[in-house]
């Protein structure tokens, strides 16, 4: 028996030796791997490539139907970490993560499945869920790991940071570490939390600045909408989906306090008053707002964004009562306008509580970051239970909030956790 057994153990160190000892060329000669380009490489890396992955669409049936996941890949040495960058939305732009900078070792972002290059060829929206997602995440971990033997940490910004979350929750061996940047966790379609933040984030003569100006332009929006069309005719913007020039006007206005406390982009001061030109205040409301935003253009692009959150993830919607004597065309406070009516909207109720309590009685080594003025801090992960997880919120910050903008005490403590989860 213990012959049988030492050569047993012997065939799982060759084993494991031999996986170690895979190639980066090797990897990229597996026949579900196609390299499409080399990126312009950085000091840091060896190499930086664009890939696609070959990913069943519904890897329940891994044997069906399938399509490609584009990867970007930034290569400096096999036995070093791994940053795993989960993008919520496409990957037109490569970037490198703060945390890999500091780390100096490797990086794989991951395009979400049904946005950018990575869209099967008939969309069929069933395959468009969390699991199927988190799926891909760990089916490319899986792969990934036969090259890079180091530790791995996850990472994503926004919807990234929530892909984040459910890729552990459903996947919780895959990687070490986990860093959502400003991630909610939503509870239903119209997350009313939102409400209450939005009447108590800042001072109380900023929000009265950021109420008068909307209370403004729906009052008046019969002077503003010649300036609106003008504006959104030169980006070549429409708004049938929403309902109409008009109708998109208001969803624009009631936009404008969610968004200007998000990205914090224009100082309270520069809100412009009664005085102003036209032009004016609408140039400044797109500044803020984004006019883009309820446009076809943005909506049809964006469609399998919308249909996560109107069907798992949850959203937020609109106060309509504040500004009830105003509204002249809005009349629905969600964004059930932004997907077909052939497609079933069936909310799961579930998804949210269970990835809370995974958080509060399982999850570890998370470091959650967020700023204090996000309005998606309003629904920010703020429950870790008993776990060394740790929350950060920057004072004052916004949706732009990241490590390194954060004060020096926070930024080193952030980075001083992270080592001490990695060792």
């Amino acid at each position: 028996m213990k012959k049988i057994f030492l050569t047993g153990a012997l065939l799982v160190f060759v084993a494991i030796q031999a996986l170690a000892a895979l190639s980066l060329e090797d990897f990229l000669n597996r026949k579900d791997v196609k390299v499409i380009r080399t990126l312009q490489n950085e000091s840091t890396f060896e190499r930086i490539m664009e890939v696609m992955i070959e990913q069943p669409i519904d890897h329940r049936n891994p044997d069906g139907e399938s399509f490609k996941q584009r990867v970007y890949i930034s290569h400096v040495d096999p036995s070093q970490a791994v940053v795993l960058i989960t993008a919520g939305y496409d990957t037109k732009y490569y970037y490198t993560s703060e945390i890999t900078a500091e780390l100096r070792c490797n990086q794989v972002m991951v395009e979400h499945r049904y946005f950018g290059r990575s869209v099967p060829d008939s969309l069929n929206w069933d395959y468009l869920d969390t699991w199927q997602a988190a799926s891909d995440h760990h089916r490319i971990v899986t792969m990934f790991k036969e090259l890079y033997t180091g530790q791995w940490i996850s990472t994503g910004i926004s919807k990234g940071g929530q892909t984040v979350m459910y890729h552990s929750f459903y996947y919780p061996e895959d990687v070490d570490v986990r860093i959502p940047y400003v991630a909610p966790l939503n509870f239903g379609l119209e997350d009313e939390r939102i409400y209450a933040f939005l009447d108590h984030v800042g001072s109380r003569k900023e929000r009265r600045k950021v109420k008068r100006f909307q209370n403004m332009t729906l009052k008046n929006q019969e002077e503003y909408l010649d300036a609106f069309l003008a504006f959104s005719d030169k980006k070549g913007y429409s708004y049938e989906l929403v309902g109409g020039l008009e109708k998109a006007y208001e969803y624009c206005v009631l936009e404008y306090s969610f968004a200007y406390w998000q990205w914090g982009y224009v100082p309270s001061k520069k809100i412009p008053g009664k005085a102003a030109q036209a032009e004016e205040v609408i140039e400044h409301m797109n500044r803020v707002a984004g006019f883009d935003y309820f446009s076809d253009q943005f909506i049809v692009e964006y469609r399998p964004f919308f249909y996560q959150a109107l069907t798992e993830m949850g959203y937020y919607g609109y106060d309509l009562d504040i500004f009830e004597k105003y509204l002249k065309h809005v009349d629905n406070p969600i964004f059930t306008f932004t997907i077909p009516e052939s497609v079933d909207l069936s909310f799961n109720n579930e998804l949210s509580v269970d990835l809370q309590q995974y958080i509060n009685e399982e999850a570890e080594n998370y470091i959650f970051i967020y700023g204090e003025y996000d309005t998606w801090s309003a629904t920010a992960v703020t429950s870790i239970g008993d776990s060394n997880s740790k929350i950060f919120f920057k004072e004052g910050g916004s949706h732009r909030t990241r490590i390194n903008n954060m004060p020096e005490e926070q930024k080193e403590e952030v980075y001083s956790t992270l080592e001490s989860f990695l060792h």
